[in-house]
């Protein structure tokens, strides 16, 4: 392992740069730990209209990939029997909607989970932000199937704090950057200040707006850190034995091209190497992926700041972990127009899937809210046969879809991404 973990050290030092310019990306922070020895590299700009140089020890936004962290500092409060996981929310936030602390945990409790409310800079703003939430649409009973939910993980932020007796900010410094050494790992755009901090970019130029709102730190609005930084956090849960319970599958997601289940916080990959877990993040103009290997006691973290960062993650991740095969479509399956055919929408995007005269099946999709702020834009493709009720979609760059369930007239009900979209005519909204 000591050779690969070289060979991996002077393939980052030599390219990483180049792959940097190739894809438009202004900035790149990579770090590699193979059995507790960690290798880093960095390339390009913090931010274009400053010059500032990229280095090991620049933090960079990891989005959603504070989701694990929040579902480690959850698993803490089990651990010492403060929370339980098949209790209901209520039992820690009295009046909360139908759902367990598992489900939030796993993206099973199936309301509405793109909300993006700004509550506020304050110590109060995640109370405010949950008492919001009794307001957002029920898509489909808790526990019935997977649908990504930010708002959920806001929620777990409000039952540690409240368990706690402290602020969300404090847990997360107190219980796991202290203890781990995360010595470069930053809350806010306060404690961001004191390190070299990348921002986002979008179209090529600095993003108006370094952070999405504190209501949604808990999900990823906010963190920032170094690869290094995420991979002690990472390096924590392949030798702590009481977390493997968060690897233990939940919840089967759908044929999307995503993972092959859900943990508690974890995306979970069954991968013919064998079982992989991890996690992606996206913030405004900043992408972040982290991916673990348990067998080869592997653990990678790539962190960019705008650009076609997708063919550069999935580049620099082929050298170190195994990744699933990509996608290719397959002529026999002949998509079912009739059940396809509709307008399906969520709170991130309006999607309209239409039949043509030859029977060609099209998908086309406005992104709306928080979306358009990320900077998704309009998109146009064709979908091809994939796997049964997954298709692929024929624009280079977007992911399978899944059409799941039916509304009682042999049409799907779900168009699902990742997230659930209802279709219109069964969406009421609360």
């Amino acid at each position: 392992m000591r050779m690969e973990i070289d060979e991996v050290e002077g393939w980052l030092r030599e390219r990483l740069p180049g792959l940097a310019e190739r894809y438009g990306v202004p900035g790149v922070a990579v770090a590699v730990d193979a059995g507790g020895r960690v290798v880093e590299a960095a390339a390009g700009v913090l931010s274009t209209a400053t010059g500032v140089e990229a280095t090991v020890d620049s933090v960079f936004q990891i989005g959603s990939i504070t989701k694990p962290l929040t579902a480690t500092l959850v698993m803490g409060l089990v651990a010492e029997g403060l929370v339980e996981l098949d209790a209901t929310v209520d039992t820690y936030l009295p009046g909360f909607r139908k759902a367990t602390v598992r489900q939030l945990l796993c993206h099973t409790a199936g309301f509405e989970g793109d909300v993006f409310t700004d509550t506020g800079k304050g110590d109060d703003c995640l109370e405010r932000y949950v008492e919001l939430l009794a307001d957002v649409p029920q898509l489909f009973e808790p526990g019935e199937m997977f649908s990504y939910n930010n708002a959920g993980f806001s929620v777990l932020g409000r039952i540690v704090e409240v368990v706690r007796g402290e602020p969300f900010d404090r847990c997360m410094r107190d219980h796991l950057f202290t203890p781990l050494g995360m010595t470069h790992a930053a809350c806010d755009p306060y404690e961001a200040i004191l390190h070299r901090t990348a921002v986002g970019h979008l179209g090529g130029r600095p993003a108006p707006v370094w952070a999405l709102p504190r209501s949604n730190a808990p999900a990823g609005s906010m963190l920032a850190m170094t690869p290094r930084d995420l991979l002690a956090f990472a390096r924590a849960h392949l030798a702590d034995e009481g977390l493997r319970a968060m690897r233990e599958p939940q919840v089967t997601l759908p044929d999307i091209g995503w993972g092959t289940a859900w943990g508690l916080g974890w995306e979970l990959y069954d991968l013919p190497g064998g079982p992989a877990f991890g996690h992606d993040g996206n913030t405004i103009g900043q992408s972040a992926v982290l991916r673990i290997d348990p067998a080869r006691d592997v653990c990678v973290a790539v962190f960019t700041n705008g650009g076609d960062r997708k063919p550069l993650m999935k580049e620099i991740l082929g050298r170190v972990v195994e990744t699933p095969a990509k996608p290719v479509p397959d002529p026999t399956v002949r998509p079912d127009t009739r059940r396809y055919e509709g307008v399906y929408q969520s709170s991130t995007s309006r999607t309209t899937v239409s039949a043509d005269e030859q029977g060609r099946l099209w998908l086309d999709q406005v992104p709306l809210g928080f979306a358009v702020q990320a900077g998704d834009e309009p998109y146009r493709t064709e979908l091809l046969g994939w796997r049964g009720d997954s298709l692929l979609p024929a624009e280079p760059g977007h992911g399978p879809v899944a059409f799941l369930g039916d509304d009682g007239e042999g049409r799907a009900r779900y168009l699902h991404t990742g997230r659930a979209d209802l279709r219109t005519a069964d969406r009421t909204e609360a």
